[in-house]
């Protein structure tokens, strides 16, 4: 069996879900090849597990500081571009399609009639959520941006839908607590802006993971250089977590039970619903700005429990080899009932 799978490389969610499923397929036997789209190819970091990758433009969002920045997405996007990958893109010799919310294999397999299956946290929005953001708009920005013939969503809970768990890498490190260290993800926001309101907060010492060359310590300030296996190893032991709200970084800061604030990127309406719904489950606080007196009210709230994510990515596999026959009502119940992808102590 060959599969081509595309990946949106815009949030290290989508990549990071590739990670995971990458050695659950190859352990099928699954002959795999893998295209991202989204990000400029030197952009791209921990690469390895994908062996000779393509790249391709695709859509991406622009951003200033946490808001979206519609103009220069809607002026830098290339959709004619797009439309000449999506032409030229050669399907020929591939049994299935698989897209994280990738547009250019989505689309490229429905265009030249190749089976395709969607694995992303976006299409849970083609679901009823209980949140005021996933409406009728949301969903039809879904299926035309990457549409699949079978579309599986991914979130926190089922809703009583055919909803699957997250589909995230299992900890690199045995989950610890250092009290009143604070990791912090805010990689589109300024840091001359954050980092006054962090030093007001003293109590606190802040990791801070940033676009920089070097690491740099300024008081309870620490700044941290974009690094997989750095920001895991802050985040195994930290005591919470100040982010926005990508699905894939919520994921894990749950799996490894740490308190929660996060800022959702302003006009992206994907982080506005993940927000509200991660607020209705009561699984983290959610503010419009950072502020020390809400930052300290927040360390002082009780920690929570490590949350229970199952092992997603070997049902999901084996299914897939078996040529996605088994209805897909069976394949959400076993990955809800899969064993853990960790076990806490």
């Amino acid at each position: 069996m060959r599969i081509l799978y595309g990946v949106q490389a815009t949030g290290n969610g989508h990549i990071t879900r590739a990670r995971v499923m990458a050695p659950a397929l190859e352990k099928e036997g699954v002959e795999v090849d893998y295209l991202f789209s989204g990000r400029e190819p030197e952009k791209l970091f921990n690469m390895e597990p994908f062996g000779d990758y393509q790249c391709r433009r695709g859509l991406t969002f622009y951003m200033q500081g946490s808001k979206v920045d519609h103009w220069k997405t809607f002026t830098k996007n290339n959709v004619f571009q797009l439309l000449r990958d999506i032409r030229a893109l050669d399907l020929t010799g591939y049994d299935l399609v698989i897209t994280d919310f990738e547009p250019v294999t989505a689309w490229a397999a429905k265009l030249k009639g190749v089976n395709s299956v969607g694995v992303a946290h976006q299409y849970a929005f083609l679901h009823d959520l209980p949140d005021k953001k996933s409406g009728p708009l949301l969903k039809a920005q879904v299926k035309s941006f990457a549409p699949a013939d079978i579309p599986i969503g991914l979130h926190w809970d089922r809703f009583d839908q055919n909803i699957c768990p997250p589909l995230i890498q299992k900890p690199l490190f045995s989950p610890s607590l250092i009290e009143n260290k604070v990791v912090v993800y805010l990689p589109h926001d300024d840091l001359e802006t954050m980092m006054p309101i962090f030093k007001q907060c003293s109590q606190a010492h802040f990791f801070i993971y940033s676009s920089v060359d070097q690491p740099l310590d300024q008081g309870n300030c620490h700044i941290r250089p974009f690094s997989r296996m750095g920001f895991q190893q802050d985040l195994s032991d930290c005591e919470g977590v100040i982010c926005n709200s990508g699905f894939g970084l919520l994921s894990e800061a749950l799996q490894y039970g740490k308190k929660i604030m996060t800022l959702p990127q302003k006009g992206q309406a994907e982080q506005e619903s993940n927000a509200e719904v991660l607020e209705i489950l009561g699984l983290g606080r959610v503010v419009a700005a950072l502020d020390c007196q809400k930052i300290g009210a927040w360390l002082e709230s009780p920690q929570p429990e490590p949350f229970y994510i199952p092992d997603v990515a070997t049902p999901l596999a084996k299914w897939i080899k078996a040529g996605c026959n088994v209805s897909i009502e069976n394949l959400i119940e076993e990955t809800w009932l899969a064993q853990p992808s960790y076990v806490t102590a």
